[in-house]
């Protein structure tokens, strides 16, 4: 199978380490992966803002470029989302392939429910707190939601667990959400603060050295409260994690 690399804009700019540890994790894993060079913004903060007809030329080149691959992959719970459920009303999809958004995963779903591997060529002797994302828990199931009365589930944790030697925790409220929301955070700033600072007090209870998660964007804004706050706690995505020996 072929896989195409898809990397965030953000994380392009702001987080680039993040994308290169997602290329050393997969092709260490065997897999054959590709960087479309060209790629851009999917269209999600235009679309998030209401303006879903400046999102479609977006969403069109990306359909453009991912066109050859099988299996489109990418370290974001959040454009994932947007791209798997907003895609196929933005395009009008021809092609001999299923539209992108049907063939998008994002990377820790990818590894757990395509590539199962045994094991992973990890190692990160730490203590970690697993931070669950509002579109990786309830649009792409990544965990079982708390609100709902069925068994405990976590695709994070099952890949975390085949890292040696760390130790892996969870918050008490362990999907609730850390405050950014995207446009949210600029326009409820007070409210986005202290649902963060709440999240990461509930993080620290664990003793965790490291918050890790799916979502570069929530980690974003809770390393930004951390360092305004001089907290005794990092945050790291969990890519880089998986890919930590390599």
């Amino acid at each position: 199978m072929k896989i195409g690399l898809f990397i965030p804009c953000y994380i392009n700019a702001l987080y680039p380490e993040v994308g290169q540890a997602s290329y050393r994790l997969l092709t260490a894993l065997g897999l054959d992966v590709d960087y479309p060079l060209e790629q851009t913004c999917c269209g999600q903060p235009m679309a998030n803002a209401g303006f879903e007809h400046d999102a479609k030329p977006l969403a069109e080149r990306m359909e453009h470029l991912f066109e050859q691959y099988d299996y489109v992959v990418g370290p974001s719970a959040s454009c994932v989302a947007f791209v798997r459920e907003s895609y196929p009303g933005l395009l009008e999809h021809q092609g001999e392939k299923p539209c992108i958004g049907e063939r998008t995963y994002e990377i820790c779903e990818f590894l757990h429910d395509v590539v199962r591997p045994t094991t992973l060529p990890a190692r990160f002797p730490h203590k970690v707190s697993i931070h669950n994302s509002c579109h990786g828990v309830r649009k792409l199931g990544l965990s079982s939601p708390s609100e709902l009365n069925v068994p405990y589930m976590s695709k994070l944790r099952d890949l975390l667990e085949k890292v040696e030697g760390i130790e892996i925790f969870e918050p008490t409220r362990r999907d609730e959400c850390c405050g950014f929301g995207g446009m949210f955070a600029a326009e409820e700033n007070a409210v986005s603060i202290r649902m963060g600072r709440d999240k990461i007090r509930d993080h620290l209870s664990t003793g965790a050295e490291y918050i890790t998660g799916a979502d570069s964007s929530c980690l974003m804004h809770l390393q930004g409260i951390i360092d305004h706050d001089r907290l005794p706690i990092k945050t790291l995505h969990i890519v880089q994690i998986l890919a930590s020996n390599l």
